[in-house]
C-alpha cells in the first residue's frame, strides 16, 4: 500500500511503519527537515519503509535537499505517477 501524507502527526507516523511506501506532500515536507520534532520517529520509519518527498513541494517552500533528513528520496511528478501505478491501494492522510 502506498501512503500519501499531506499533514504529519504522531498518530499518522505510527501507522506508516512497515508499509510499501510513503510520499510526503504539501506541509508534511516541513517535518522532514533535520532537527525536526519528528526526527527520531522518521529515522525509524526510514529503516522499514521506502519514503519519498515531492520535489515541487520542497521548491514551493524554499527547502534545499541538504536540509532534509537522510534516507528520504526526492521524486518528481513522473516518479510520483509511477509509484501510484505500482502500489495499490493508496491511502491518503490529511
Amino acid at each position: 500500500m502506498l501512503h500519501l501524507v499531506f499533514e504529519l502527526s504522531p498518530a499518522t507516523l505510527n501507522r506508516l511503519k512497515n508499509q510499501s511506501g510513503v510520499i510526503f506532500l504539501n506541509n508534511a515536507v516541513l517535518r522532514l527537515l533535520k532537527n525536526s520534532e519528528f526526527q527520531t520517529d522518521l529515522t525509524e520509519l526510514f529503516a522499514t519503509t521506502h519514503c519519498y518527498v515531492l520535489l515541487d513541494d520542497l521548491a514551493l517552500r524554499g527547502i534545499e535537499l541538504d536540509l532534509l533528513l537522510d534516507s528520504v528520496t526526492p521524486i518528481d511528478y513522473t516518479q510520483f505517477v509511477q509509484l501510484t501505478v505500482k502500489h495499490t491501494p493508496i491511502q491518503t492522510w490529511t
